[in-house]
């Protein structure tokens, strides 16, 4: 890639499904901006990059719960090349406690993360992938975002939810204009997202059969959105647990959702 081609922006890249996209697309020749907010492992892994594939890559440490981060995060991309071609909104975690029992700042944070930051960043980058006629935006939603409620992680399902109706709100609008939205929902995956919440014990006494790897999700998610699929849920496994949220009855639902997530609230 040259210094006037576009570039892909990948938030939450310094580990797991973050990284796994950078080292894709880098696979892929494109140029990256790599967010997150531990910066030496972005700069760890921009060398890796650039060794391997000969691609650029720029390390750009912002916290995303911050107000207007993404107008730091389209600043430092520009840096990088002239455009915005693609947009991996990826960068998460969640709280397991119940709302109250922690700070607001902590769940506003939260919000902003997982919800305001991400659809500031598409906001910032569709009018000029509009302008071309091509462009592409994955966000990395969650099986989640399919289920109800439950004590505990109390704003994740909802902010998952959101970022899939947000995704076929826009393919809605933009397909015509050329742009690519996907939505992908994993289940279990290995990454560090357990340990960052503080419920990797409770994580590693589950059975591993059905846990994916990064690379696995970043693949399947990589052949959907480059044939225009909207909704994304790798594995077959997955793909059943998708099935049974939606379609069994909602009380049934709930009642097996409460109980099997009870392990995973930590009040």
């Amino acid at each position: 890639m040259g210094a006037q081609d576009g570039v892909v922006v990948v938030t939450g890249a310094s580990s797991g499904l973050g990284a796994a996209f950078a080292r894709a697309f880098a696979a892929r020749g494109r140029d990256l901006v790599l967010v997150a907010r531990r910066l030496e492992r972005l700069e760890a892994l921009a060398l890796e990059l650039n060794a391997t594939y000969g691609v650029s890559a720029m390390a750009v440490r912002c916290d995303l719960s911050q107000y207007g981060a993404e107008r730091e995060v389209l600043d430092a991309a520009i840096q990088v090349g002239d455009r915005v071609d693609v947009l991996v909104n990826n960068a998460g975690f969640s709280i397991p406690q119940s709302f109250a029992a922690v700070p607001w700042a902590a769940q506003r944070d939260f919000l902003m993360t997982l919800a305001v930051t991400p659809c500031g960043l598409a906001h910032g980058v569709l009018p000029g992938m509009v302008a071309r006629g091509t462009g592409a935006i994955i966000n990395v939603a969650s099986l989640a975002g399919f289920a109800p409620g439950a004590a505990g992680h109390s704003l994740y399902p909802g902010a998952k939810s959101l970022m899939i109706k947000f995704s076929q709100a826009l393919d809605a609008e933009y397909r015509q204009a050329g742009i690519r939205v996907t939505a992908v929902c994993p289940g279990f995956v290995t990454t560090e997202f357990a340990a960052a919440n503080g419920t990797q014990a409770v994580m590693d006494s589950s059975p591993r059969l059905f846990f994916q790897i990064p690379e696995q999700v970043v693949a399947a998610t990589l052949r959907a959105n480059d044939a225009g699929r909207v909704i994304v849920i790798p594995g077959w496994h997955n793909q059943v647990a998708a099935a049974l949220l939606r379609y069994l009855p909602e009380p049934l639902v709930e009642a097996a959702i409460r109980a099997g997530s009870a392990k995973y609230h930590l009040d």
